[in-house]
């Protein structure tokens, strides 16, 4: 009954040695004899005890490698400190095994020498605005060294390049001038531009004054024109009417002169007559006769 039990018990845990159970985005490198057999994937996995073990698991996620912040001297001999953040994919689990002793110690060498590569063919002034360039220059060769590894370099990113203290508070007075110099600009640019606006809206406001005064000056010509000829109008209509009622021009020459009778009639008034009327004075006997015969005139 014991010894029973004891095959039992061995049997049980022979068994649950021969189960693996991997978890999702995981990988097992298994071996057998100390031989590379196959990878174990993500589920239950049969696992021959005491033959086979797993050397390594591998994390299939993107991983990140940070590279300690690194000194390094640009092209005109300045000393700067750069910090890199390297993001990474195992893509082969066997070669990352087998192809290199610690890939994640490679990554982080590989990008240092090509940092001081890089770095020291800019200089200060490009290593500060080509933070894009750097990063994609180290994941080029990280790229070329990481392929036979398994790796996969996904992102490079130069998260700070800090320059020495004296030329970073050198650099902080030259951009405080260029603000000053920009902001100067901006208001020389205002005052130029606010000039410009008043000239343009005086004159316009002088076009518009030009413009109303020939607009008015125009109605009040076209309004005499019109009383003109209004006048002339009712003058001729009034001379029709005349002429409809049997008047003609001795009988209206005659009415003139009684008019300048009556006008002389004072004391202080004097009429000159145009030598032009002589012509018409001459008519004054035919227009008498013309009275007597009608009863009404006088000799």
């Amino acid at each position: 009954m014991t010894t029973s039990l004891i095959i039992l018990g061995a049997v049980i845990l022979l068994m649950a040695m021969s189960i693996r159970i991997i978890q999702q985005q995981r990988v097992a490198v298994v071996e057998r004899l100390g031989k590379f057999q196959r990878l174990m994937h993500p589920g239950l996995n049969l696992f021959i005890p005491f033959m086979d073990r797993v050397r390594v698991y591998h994390d299939l996620r993107i991983q990140q490698a940070n590279v300690p912040p690194q000194t390094v001297i640009t092209r005109d001999n300045v000393q700067v400190l750069i910090d890199t953040i390297v993001f990474y994919q195992v893509v082969g689990p066997e070669q990352a095994t087998y192809g290199i002793f610690d890939y994640v110690m490679g990554v982080r060498n590989i990008t240092t020498a090509t940092m001081r590569q890089i770095i020291g063919n800019l200089e200060l002034d490009e290593t500060l605005s080509g933070r894009e360039r750097i990063s994609a220059e180290i994941r080029t060769a990280l790229d070329e060294a990481t392929e036979k590894w398994g790796v996969r370099i996904e992102r490079v990113e130069v998260i700070d390049i800090k320059p020495p203290l004296d030329i970073q508070e050198a650099m902080d007075k030259q951009m405080k001038a260029e603000r000053y110099r920009r902001a100067t600009i901006l208001e020389a640019e205002a005052a130029k531009q606010d000039m410009i606006l008043r000239a343009e809206g005086d004159k316009t406001s002088k076009i518009l004054r030009a413009e109303g005064e020939r607009a008015s000056a125009e109605l009040q010509a076209l309004g005499e024109a019109r009383a003109i000829s209004d006048v002339a109008e009712a003058e001729k209509r009034r001379i029709q009417l005349l002429i409809e009622a049997g008047l003609d021009d001795r009988v209206l020459t005659y009415q003139s002169f009684e008019a300048l009778e009556k006008i002389a009639m004072g004391p202080a008034n004097k009429i000159f007559i145009p030598t032009t009327a002589v012509e018409t004075l001459g008519s004054i006997g035919a227009i008498g006769d013309m009275l007597k015969a009608s009863g009404t005139g006088k000799a």
